[in-house]
């Protein structure tokens, strides 16, 4: 399986800053050294060129992200302190995730280093996310005429907002999210199927939501292709998630959405999304079971 990353294009934070970043480094170093994975190929991800932003971003944020002119209300919203550093890396997250989208439609599974910036929206960013990959991933496909109906499925503890307000008036993206409701953004958009779930929701009643959730969509769409975003912040130990999930239960979750992605033969990305353990090696837990999974699950396709 091939893993796109960009862990090496780092930028400058204040210290004891919110933002985990360190977390992709030591994934990458983790999956490098380990020997469970024989046939995962790492390669460097490329940049998204302008051009590919515009398919979700207005050229006016496109330019405040590159030059950074943000209005200080929406750097404020997004969390993190420009750069230039930051300007470049969030353009190889974007490109991480058209790359395995290619890949995936040869070879059925590919994965990502991150990705997932799901609160991104049509002319500003939003905790922690500045561009839509999905978004820019999905309609580069679609403009190549490589596949036509994609559903993103976003197992993120928090609603894919962003997401949902930039396909809400395009019937090709089917957009789902289960989240905990009680939880960031405090204003919700709609998604194509929302489920909001309660604090402490725990394994066997959010996979039942999930199976239900994901009956309701073949029952009334017929997508070609998937973005998965896994999110590591469902997991009991992370600060920001609420919803308690196990290591189990995570790993029931990825093989249960990757099986169905299977049988149904529909090329699937895995973008890792969300995760802020209070350990940080929690979290590459997490991630490095994800991606696991779906490299043993793409030598099935």
């Amino acid at each position: 399986m091939k893993f796109f990353y960009y862990a090496h294009h780092g930028f400058p934070l204040p210290s004891h800053h919110r933002f985990p970043q360190e977390k992709y480094t030591l994934l990458q170093k983790r999956l490098e050294e380990s020997e469970d994975f024989p046939n995962l190929e790492m390669i460097p991800a490329p940049e998204a060129t302008e051009d590919q932003l515009r398919l979700a971003h207005s050229a006016e944020y496109i330019a405040q992200i590159r030059d950074g002119t943000l209005p200080p209300k929406l750097e404020r919203e997004m969390g993190l302190p420009w750069s230039p550093e930051l300007a470049k890396r969030v353009r190889h997250t974007v490109g991480a995730t058209i790359m395995a989208g290619r890949t995936a439609l040869d070879e059925g599974i590919a994965c990502t280093g991150g990705g997932g910036t799901h609160h991104a929206q049509w002319d500003r960013p939003q905790g922690y996310c500045l561009f839509n990959d999905a978004i820019i991933c999905s309609r580069i496909l679609q403009q190549e005429r490589l596949v036509s109906e994609v559903l993103i499925i976003d197992c993120d503890v928090h609603q894919g907002n962003g997401t949902a307000l930039i396909a809400g008036d395009d019937p090709s993206i089917f957009t789902f999210s289960i989240h905990c409701e009680k939880n960031f953004p405090v204003r919700k958009a709609k998604s194509d199927l929302d489920i909001g779930l309660p604090i402490e929701t725990g394994d066997k009643v959010y996979l039942n939501a999930l199976k239900a959730g994901i009956d309701h969509i073949l029952d009334s769409f017929s997508p070609e292709f998937v973005i998965y975003l896994a999110g590591a912040d469902p997991f009991m130990g992370d600060r920001l998630g609420k919803l308690n999930l196990s290591m189990d239960g995570l790993k029931a979750r990825d093989e249960y959405i990757l099986d169905t992605c299977i049988k149904n033969s529909w090329p699937t990305v895995v973008t890792l999304a969300g995760g802020y353990g209070r350990d940080i090696n929690e979290t590459v837990n997490v991630y490095f079971q994800t991606v696991k999974i779906a490299g043993m699950k793409q030598a099935q396709f």
